[in-house]
């Protein structure tokens, strides 16, 4: 049977001549190529309807009473983990200092060695021992202010730590502890000298009010001086406990739970292709002095977003608002149980300068001028926007579109290809008319 033939068993659109439908080789090959494309155009359709895309929408943040976590990882390679207070305030007048719910410490091998780890603990920078192998009569002295508090014993400061609390409470500098009995049995002074030369990495999360306000981490005990807020800085600028800087790495820093990666490529799209540096600027940030009286300062502009999976629907609340009860664990807040997310992106601006004032002629810009005085250390300042970024899963197509998509692509893939076999045809048959003259 000759090769012509089967094209011409499949010819789908056959042609009266005489009275007779035939069937052409060509007509064959137009109708194989055609169920092909309509193949392919069906299946693009129907990826299409199946295809999930995220929907942005810029709205105002009607939440009210609402909280959120920051999650931190930085470095201090100049300065040991027994001088770093992590401090938090806001504008509604709470004030956290000491932070350590949540905060871990690693104590880091001197700069010169390496800066490897060496040890993690809860961030409990001035840790309490017992002093019950002194008996149950004794009462320690607080060396002048009232005993805190906080104290184990009332009206006794039996641990070094209780009488630093003591002399914060007055706002007294406590320096090493010398001639403090509690200190020299704890060997406070000691344990100062063998980390001076060490540094401190500061990881973990917290949870602070979702309104105005800032947290940093400065050298020494903090403690409130009539309307001011100060740091015990005396170790830290102590010659004899090493030459101490606020030289850090951010390696992280965010507002809310972590966008995982998946996610934030489909948030991102091929045409913006974020990546969670997107959202958290600052991670992988090195800053580097020599200056012991230095100070730098982020001023971050902190945006709501939201995240809704495909078929989610408000149940009144938000996410936030279901993950602010303390009962949730730092790291869990803002996750929901159906796949939605609460987090926040941020924008941020940095300035630096040394606390001994001067102008930054170093950098050029000899007409700015820097105000002598201030606290040592490394300060964020966050504001919360009004708006709120919300990001729908939704489908690009409804089932019913679909349909209308494959019907239009059957119909219009069949008309013209009788449109092209129809001038093939004719086309053909007006050749062979030429050739019998």
């Amino acid at each position: 049977m000759p090769a012509k033939s089967r094209f011409t068993r499949l010819d789908a659109f056959t042609k009266t001549v005489e009275d007779a439908r035939i069937r052409t080789t060509s007509g064959g090959i137009v109708t194989i190529a055609s169920l092909l494309i309509v193949l392919y155009l069906v299946w693009g359709e129907w990826s299409d309807y199946r295809r999930v895309v995220v929907h942005p929408e810029l709205l105002v943040d009607k939440g009210r009473g609402e909280k959120m976590e920051i999650h931190l990882n930085i470095s201090f390679p100049r300065i040991p983990c027994e001088l770093l207070t992590l401090d938090v305030m806001d504008v509604s007048g709470e004030l956290q200092t000491g932070v350590k719910h949540g905060i871990h410490k690693v104590q880091l091998s001197p700069a010169i060695e390496g800066g490897r780890p060496i040890d993690v603990r809860a961030l409990d920078l001035h840790a309490d021992e017992p002093a019950d192998h002194l008996g149950p009569d004794y009462c320690g002295e607080c060396y002048g202010p009232p005993a805190p508090a906080s104290a184990s014993k009332p009206g006794c400061c039996q641990t070094c730590e209780e009488v630093r609390e003591a002399y914060a409470s007055v706002s007294w500098a406590f320096g090493k502890g010398e001639g403090v009995a509690q200190c020299e049995r704890e060997h406070y002074s000691e344990k100062l000298q063998a980390q001076r030369d060490q540094g401190c990495r500061i990881e973990g999360g917290f949870r602070v009010n979702k309104v105005i306000g800032n947290f940093h981490i400065a050298p020494g005990r903090s403690f409130s001086n009539g309307m001011m807020h100060v740091h015990d800085l005396n170790n830290y600028l102590d010659p004899s406990q090493g030459s101490h800087t606020f030289s850090h790495t951010i390696h992280h820093l965010r507002f809310g739970p972590q966008l995982p990666d998946g996610l934030a490529k489909k948030v991102g799209g091929m045409s913006m292709g974020w990546t969670n540096h997107h959202l958290n600027p600052l991670d992988n940030t090195d800053q580097i002095t020599d200056d012991a009286a230095f100070n730098y300062m982020y001023f971050l502009k902190v945006v709501s977003t939201s995240y809704y999976p495909l078929g989610w629907k408000s149940s009144g609340h938000s996410v936030d608002q279901r993950g602010s009860s303390d009962m949730v664990s730092i790291g869990q807040h803002g996750l929901g149980q159906d796949g939605s997310l609460e987090t926040h992106q941020y924008s941020v601006t940095s300035h630096k300068r040394s606390l001994r004032g001067g102008s930054d002629s170093q950098e050029g810009h000899k007409e700015r001028l820097h105000a002598v005085g201030g606290i040592p250390g490394v300060f964020f300042s966050y504001d919360i926007s009004p708006m709120k970024v919300v990001n729908r899963e939704e489908q690009t197509k409804t089932f019913t579109g679909f349909l209308t998509g494959v019907c239009a692509i059957v119909g219009g893939t069949l008309t013209v290809a009788a449109a092209i076999d129809r001038g093939v045809y004719e086309g053909a048959t007006r050749i062979k008319k030429l050739h019998q003259r």
